[in-house]
């Protein structure tokens, strides 16, 4: 059909040269994107996974939103203000924004929707996320009211916020989508059905046609963006593409024009005969296991955790497992973040012969053994990668230590909700990329009342006591050394397994113009076009 239309585009372009007919029609712009999993869901308060913030990212636009090289910029604010003390924001909202029917964006919106983030009846994954705001830590405990939460619709463009705190990282946190406004009217019309095609509204560059499981998401330009006569692309498609294969031979078929990932075997391939298309770049975040921390034997007994974790050669995992660029990992905040003293446990300088004898060790102590070997069951989700690195992890575990390793795939949907409510028997793959740039959007989810994002339910009041000093600590380099505190208790401890920081890994087709590697790997359709 788009062949069909270019082919039309160029006919009438060549006849009005000739003065053959008065105007010319200008081929839909259309960008297909390879997007993982299925969406858990398109409501920006709920979903916690990647797949559906690329969507969310195109649909909705926060008080800041990413630039092309990832960095916040002003988006539904156009400006701000910040007290002396740090502890008042006060954001203009743009004039001229509307929302996707064309009523106006207003204040009473983001009030509404903060209100809803933090309210425990909306139960979201990342309620947290506004814990900085006056009250709204009470407010998701159930101890206060959500219109005590500490935000204010001056008027209309006028929307203020006072935090408990001073916050360095707070400007940045407002790309994430759980920060993101809905309509309060659309809301009210249609309840939690407000997501579905048809009835969702949204302030974005783009508005949602199509919602159809296991196959494409379809945004349509939205004419009522503030700046929309900037955007080139009419149409995204964003298709559910678990199987990496599978998805990249669409790519090389023409039928996308960005993956979501590249198979891992194939990139070396791929870099000799499509250098040009296949983008490889630093990516900030961390890919681990973590235990279940709920049940036994992980609850009681730090000294088998530790010995699975210095079992697996992390040299072998990222330069040969999954040679992509990614880089071994024995902490949890990734290097180069922004205000944290980057460091590493001492067993990282150990040689791997080292950390093998000392994991045995560790085991016998935790009374496990040739007499009493360990059984251990690895959930993951679908994905050629998690695979390939569970088998490898397993046959590690297996060689060196006799522990006998199940394996247990699982749909995005199920193995989030497997995850995050810890109805796994022993060991999830896990990842986490950085919504922000600063350590506590890694560490803080190690925290007792952090909810269903705990990675492991972990629970340490020291280390709490630790992140809520670095809370209250204005002195960024004070609280760098906190939060560095902090992360070797949790590390010591051992509820997770950090054994690689992030790559990032796509093929983009050649006619993409606009895309811009960086460590956030945001990429909204708004800064690109597709020029065939």
């Amino acid at each position: 059909m788009h062949s069909f239309t270019k082919i039309l585009a160029r006919g009438l372009l060549a006849a009005a040269l000739l003065g053959g007919v008065s105007s010319v029609a200008v081929a839909e712009v259309v960008f297909n994107r390879g997007n993982g999993a299925e969406p858990e869901t398109l409501d920006v308060h709920k979903s916690t996974g990647v797949p559906e913030s690329h969507i969310q990212m195109d649909l909705f636009e926060g008080l800041m939103t990413p630039d092309a090289k990832g960095e916040p910029t002003a988006g539904a604010a156009e400006s701000w203000t910040v007290s002396d003390d740090g502890l008042t924001y006060t954001f203009k909202l743009r004039q001229n924004a509307k929302w996707s029917d064309g009523s106006p964006v207003t204040a009473a919106d983001w009030v509404f929707s903060w209100q809803r983030l933090v309210d425990p009846k909306t139960a979201s994954d990342y309620a947290y996320f506004l814990d900085q705001v006056v009250n709204a830590k009470d407010i998701r405990d159930g101890k206060k009211p959500v219109t005590d939460l500490g935000v204010k619709a001056v008027d209309d463009h006028t929307f203020e916020v006072k935090l408990a705190a001073s916050t360095p990282y707070f400007l940045a946190m407002l790309v994430h989508h759980s920060t993101y406004a809905i309509s309060k009217a659309n809301y009210e019309k249609f309840g939690d059905d407000f997501v579905k095609p048809g009835n969702m509204v949204s302030n974005g560059a783009f508005m949602l046609a199509e919602a159809v499981p296991q196959s494409h998401v379809k945004l349509v330009k939205n004419p009522n963006f503030h700046d929309a006569a900037s955007v080139k692309v009419d149409t995204v498609m964003f298709y559910a593409t678990e199987d990496q294969n599978a998805e990249l031979q669409r790519f090389k078929a023409g039928e996308l024009d960005a993956t979501y990932e590249i198979p891992p075997q194939q990139i070396k391939e791929l870099q000799q005969t499509n250098p040009d298309e296949t983008r490889l770049a630093p990516y900030f975040g961390t890919h681990f296991y973590a235990y279940n921390l709920t049940h036994e034997p992980w609850k009681s007994t730090p000294e088998l955790r530790q010995a699975l974790a210095l079992a697996i050669d992390r040299d072998v995992i990222t330069g040969k497992i999954m040679n992509a660029g990614e880089i071994p990992a024995y902490t949890f905040v990734p290097p180069g973040t922004d205000n944290f003293n980057g460091w590493e446990p001492d067993y990282a300088k150990m040689t791997q012969a080292e950390r093998d004898a000392k994991a045995k060790e560790l085991l016998a102590k935790a009374g496990y053994g040739p007499d009493k070997p360990l059984d251990v069951e690895i959930i993951y989700n679908t994905s050629q990668l998690h695979k390939n690195v569970a088998v490898a992890i397993s046959a590690m575990w297996k060689q060196k230590l006799g522990v006998n390793a199940t394996l247990t795939n699982m749909e995005w949907k199920t193995f989030l909700d497997t995850r995050d409510k810890k109805q796994f028997k022993d060991i999830t793959r896990h990842g986490w990329i950085g919504d922000y740039n600063d350590a506590n959007n890694f560490l803080e989810l190690e925290r007792c009342d952090i909810g269903e994002q705990s990675t492991s339910a972990y629970c340490n009041p020291k280390f709490d006591e630790l992140m809520n000093q670095a809370a209250r600590e204005a002195d960024l380099q004070k609280r760098a050394q906190i939060l560095q505190d902090a992360e070797k208790l949790m590390i010591a401890d051992a509820p997770i397994i950090p054994f690689a920081f992030y790559a990032s890994k796509h093929m983009v087709s050649a006619h993409v113009k606009g895309w811009e590697n960086n460590v956030q790997d945001f990429h909204p359709s708004r800064w690109v076009t597709v020029e065939r």
